[in-house]
């Protein structure tokens, strides 16, 4: 039971769907809807997918925006109709009779609080629901004051909820979702532009219903690392289930395959590697290259070093993550995992390449040659204070970004990330202090400012109505560049940035991933020697992501651009070369991602984690002497800053009661390490 070892029959942990009936079936889904002016175009959205959830499971549909997953959910719910196939929940038939499952139900539609009253206080809410589900009185005070607990929501019951943070606002909604005590849970993206600490709180609250009641919950999500956290996960894209399975047994099927490197400049590492025998995938993580190989380590880097006379300073394998697992699905084809896992369901047929199917190759870029000895980013901010009324929104931040670093901003809603991006953009007064990009003061010098950066804003701000052809003449046009300019630079955006086959296709009808990149190109067009980025690539799929950062990184590496970024992925904090991590306002620390990691887990502890057969019933044993243990998934988790104490503790605990189980520490993730800064370990 030591922790270097697996405890037997781990890997058959969680619900048994063999064992029982399903509580949710679905077989042969189809979905398809019609789109255009005359609704001519026929839009494939679910395309004959099936799976299974058992009782008390945490069924994760995985997977980037417009994947389908919301049509399936919008269809076990009872709120849309299908074209074909079956779907049933607790043995009714949704399809023939939609009505009789919706008691049954507890269903969160997508988007921040959307099924909540802005206008009513936290109290109204919750009482209204309480009415539309005419919930008798004998439960409903003991639901409504568990669930205020469960989510601290109680001291704020006189608030309306139009005035609530992302975060709390998707607490109050799952309050109103589940104050019936529904058996079943439907949860559309419950955490999509939540903050981490939000999410954690979310997920915890999830765990410990399905912990103590045995609920049901189908969750859709965009965030991969999300995956981690339920018992079993579909990914989807374009409509179809590309791999089925538990997490875990999903990323062994390409362990030892993805390796780490690091050699004197990444960007050559990277070329050298684009075309090789062997090699699947090639991604760039700061100053460190991912490699998905089918080749051993060793064999690599002589290959490398043979070829390309490439000296490699470090190659060790990395764990893979679900993000992987998608790119190898998307690239591969759907293949059995080596050795056959029977938890691995995967699918033969290949997504077809197109709209949204994007190649990893690195684009050159060479319009930027020309002038990569004039660019000169930097940024420099000294005591920046925004205020709006009595409200700080940014107090008192002071940083520096030097020229080809990528600084990324960290930090939960709310904390001032948006406010202080459109303060250096110029597109907001500061209230005190100054700050200054290649140059050029935010407060006096915007005109010239504006010519000398490219923004790229939160949500999608080009004109959906126009080509992307006519978006990219409309940007020119407002930077003010001559035809010659212009002529020559849109045309190489728009080949090395793939959009030269959607020149003439209206903005609207592209998905997110090619939008991004368009918008990507519209703030390339003048050339900007900074570059500010506020959560580019919230909701898209892990090729665009991948292909997104290395562009950015080539911005930086080759040309000097120097990126500012804000994200709320955690996995794309290994992207910067450093990080500021900001709440309420103040910048609280920054450093680099790995510096800040040690800085977290020498002051707070590192990560304790259990592993058990029986992991519902080891769950209940440890957090009656360890509360702040959480379900992860399978396993249970804690920051512990007491490990020594804590390990032998916890060991001898599960072994007095006969549980199987396998206890280790592990390092703290970029997520973990923002939460120990936030809230203080």
């Amino acid at each position: 039971m030591g922790s270097a070892s697996r405890a037997p029959g781990l890997e058959n942990s969680g619900p048994d769907i063999k064992g029982q009936a399903p509580e949710i079936q679905v077989a042969g889904l189809l979905k398809h809807y019609r789109q255009g002016l005359l609704r001519r175009t026929r839009v494939e959205a679910v395309k004959g997918i099936s799976f299974e959830l058992a009782k008390g499971q945490v069924f994760g549909l995985i997977g980037p925006d417009g994947a389908g997953k919301t049509s399936v959910l919008q269809i076990l719910a009872g709120v849309l109709r299908a074209q074909g196939g079956k779907a049933s929940v607790s043995g009714i038939d949704v399809l023939s009779d939609p009505e009789k499952v919706k008691p049954l139900l507890g269903y969160m539609p997508q988007g921040i609080g959307l099924n909540l009253y802005d206008t009513l206080s936290v109290a109204e809410n919750i009482e209204f629901f309480r009415q539309l589900r005419q919930v008798p009185d004998i439960h409903y005070f003991e639901n409504r004051d568990r669930l205020l607990e469960m989510t601290r929501l109680a001291p704020f019951l006189d608030r309306a909820a139009g005035k609530l943070s992302g975060g709390m606002r998707q607490k109050l909604a799952l309050i109103c979702t589940l104050i019936h005590l529904p058996d079943i849970l439907l949860l559309d993206e419950p955490t999509t532009g939540v903050d981490p600490i939000s999410r954690r709180d979310f997920w915890a609250i999830i765990h410990d219903l399905v912990s103590s009641r045995g609920v049901t919950v189908l969750m859709t999500t965009a965030y991969m690392d999300e995956a981690e956290r339920c018992h079993q996960v579909a990914l989807m894209h374009q409509g179809e289930i590309i791999a089925e399975g538990t997490p875990e047994a999903l990323e062994r099927g390409l362990e030892g395959k993805l390796l780490a490197l690091s050699g004197p400049d990444p960007r050559q590492l990277v070329a050298s590697l684009q075309d090789m025998p062997g090699v699947e995938s090639v991604a760039m993580f700061g100053s460190r290259v991912h490699v998905l190989s089918s080749g051993a380590g060793e064999a690599l880097q002589q290959t490398i070093e043979q070829e390309s006379a490439i000296v490699i300073d470090d190659i060790h394998p990395v764990r893979p993550q679900l993000e992987d697992v998608f790119v190898h699905q998307l690239l591969m084809g759907a293949s059995q995992p080596e050795g056959g896992d029977d938890l691995v369901k995967t699918h033969q047929k290949v997504p077809e390449k197109g709209v949204g199917q994007t190649s990893l190759a690195i684009p050159r870029l060479s319009h930027y040659a020309g002038n990569a000895t004039e660019l000169s980013g930097t940024l420099r901010v000294d005591r920046l204070s925004c205020r709006f009324g009595d409200f700080i929104a940014v107090d008192n931040v002071s940083f520096s970004v030097k020229a080809g670093e990528i600084f990324g901003l960290l930090g939960p809603n709310g904390a001032g990330k948006t406010t202080l991006i459109r303060l250096l953009c110029g597109l907001l007064s500061a209230s005190e202090g100054k700050a200054q990009v290649s140059g050029l003061d935010i407060n006096q010098d915007r005109q010239q400012l504006r010519h000398s950066i490219g923004y790229m804003a939160q949500r999608f701000s080009l004109y959906q109505d126009l080509s992307v052809q006519g978006n990219i003449d409309l940007s020119a046009g407002l930077y003010g560049l001559s035809r010659k300019q212009y002529q020559a630079r849109a045309q190489a955006l728009v080949e090395q940035l793939g959009l030269a086959p959607y020149q003439r296709r209206l903005t609207a009808s592209l998905p997110l991933g090619l939008r991004q990149r368009l918008a990507l190109a519209c703030a390339l067009l003048h050339e900007p020697a900074a570059l500010f980025l506020d959560e580019p690539t919230s909701g898209v799929d892990p090729l665009a992501r991948r292909q997104f950062w290395d562009i950015v990184h080539l911005l930086t590496r080759e040309f000097g651009v120097c990126v500012v970024v804000s994200t709320h992925y955690m996995d794309e904090a290994e992207h910067c070369d450093r990080l500021g991590l900001m709440q309420a306002g103040k910048l609280v620390v920054s450093g680099t991602p790995a510096a800040l990691a040690t800085q977290a887990q020498a002051e707070h502890g590192p990560m304790l984690v259990v592993e058990a057969d029986d992991y519902r019933g080891a769950y209940d044993l440890i957090r009656q002497h360890i509360p702040a243990a959480m379900l992860f998934g399978r396993r249970i988790q804690w920051q512990s800053t007491a490990a020594d104490v804590d390990l032998p503790r916890v060991r001898e605990l599960l072994l007095n009661n006969s549980f199987r189980a396998d206890v280790s520490v592990q390092a703290l993730s970029m997520e973990d390490t923002f939460i120990s800064f936030m809230k203080g370990g």
